[in-house]
């Protein structure tokens, strides 16, 4: 029998085929353009503590393969997600993982133990992209000591599977991920985006009021396929790869790398059929080399 099935500690995903935080809502805008139950889960849009105005505008730039945003984490606040955002994913049926951003320990520590007694969320996604404002504003996913303290704090509030999200923008990115996995995540996501910015030659300013921003799409997937490979060598809990992922010949590229999920990101914006459409492609990729699982394929060279 063929299967399509993820373990993340004790959460299944029905399939490997996921969508990225922050590029698909919170389902319910999407569920008007494509059926969302068949995917394998969603991350939902990143939640902080506190409700977010984000940044003033401009907030994204279209670059060569890709775009540049800078958001801001726009949100309503941890209970709005909680309340008004995740009931819609679990009620289709479909594995619901909260996204979070905190400006200390304490503060992912606390935003855990909150999502712990929801029912409506299934695992929770580090955002250690962030800055520490205890450490100066030192992003938690640049220093290893750093990352693993929130890391700690985080699982120690919580006992649902924990997802740690890394950032690119790091000289070895094995490092954070050791850190992390020996701190207790369940699983790894990787990679976030990388620093970019574009800047208006006739106004002589960069694009966005923020000045910089996260790149993301197909311009990063080498970048992102090879830290997947790295990190795969290190680490013995599941990887899910991100990075302009557009075409079943790039999800099988981070399979084969190492990864045993994907998330669409960037590609939803323009293709939002994409998801689902790689979940039939994937499963009769598998049938036609007579593989029954992608267990199979992961890392496979």
């Amino acid at each position: 029998m063929l299967s399509l099935s993820v373990k993340i500690a004790n959460l299944t995903l029905p399939n490997p085929v996921t969508v990225a935080s922050g590029t698909f809502g919170n389902g319910e805008e999407m569920s008007e353009l494509i059926d969302i139950k068949k995917l394998g889960g969603i991350f939902l849009k990143g939640t902080t503590l506190h409700p977010r105005a984000g940044n003033l505008p401009q907030r994204i730039v279209e670059t060569p393969s890709g775009i540049i945003n800078s958001i801001g984490l726009q949100n309503g606040g941890l209970e709005d997600t909680l309340k008004n955002k995740a009931p819609f994913v679990k009620q289709n049926g479909i594995p619901c993982i909260i996204n979070i951003s905190g400006s200390s320990d304490d503060e992912f520590a606390e935003m855990a133990k909150r999502i712990d007694s929801c029912d409506n969320v299934d695992a929770i996604e580090m955002n250690v992209s962030c800055p520490n404002v205890k450490h100066g504003g030192i992003a938690f996913g640049t220093d290893p000591v750093i990352l693993s303290e929130a890391v700690k704090k985080t699982r120690a509030a919580t006992t649902k599977p924990l997802i740690v999200k890394l950032s690119p923008n790091v000289t070895d990115i094995t490092v954070m991920a050791r850190a992390a996995e020996e701190s207790g995540a369940d699983a790894l996501s990787m990679i976030n985006t990388l620093i970019g910015m574009v800047i208006d030659t006739k106004k002589r300013v960069p694009v966005l009021a923020n000045k910089i921003g996260g790149l993301s799409g197909p311009a990063i997937r080498p970048v992102a396929i090879r830290m997947v490979w790295q990190v795969a060598q290190v680490v013995k809990i599941p990887i899910i790869g991100i990075g302009g992922i557009e075409s079943l010949d790039d999800a099988l590229q981070f399979f084969i790398a190492g990864a045993s999920a994907i998330q669409i990101g960037t590609a939803n914006f323009y293709d939002p059929e994409l998801c689902v459409r790689l979940v039939e492609e994937i499963k009769k990729y598998l049938e036609e080399n007579n593989l029954k699982s992608i267990n199979e394929l992961r890392g496979n060279f």
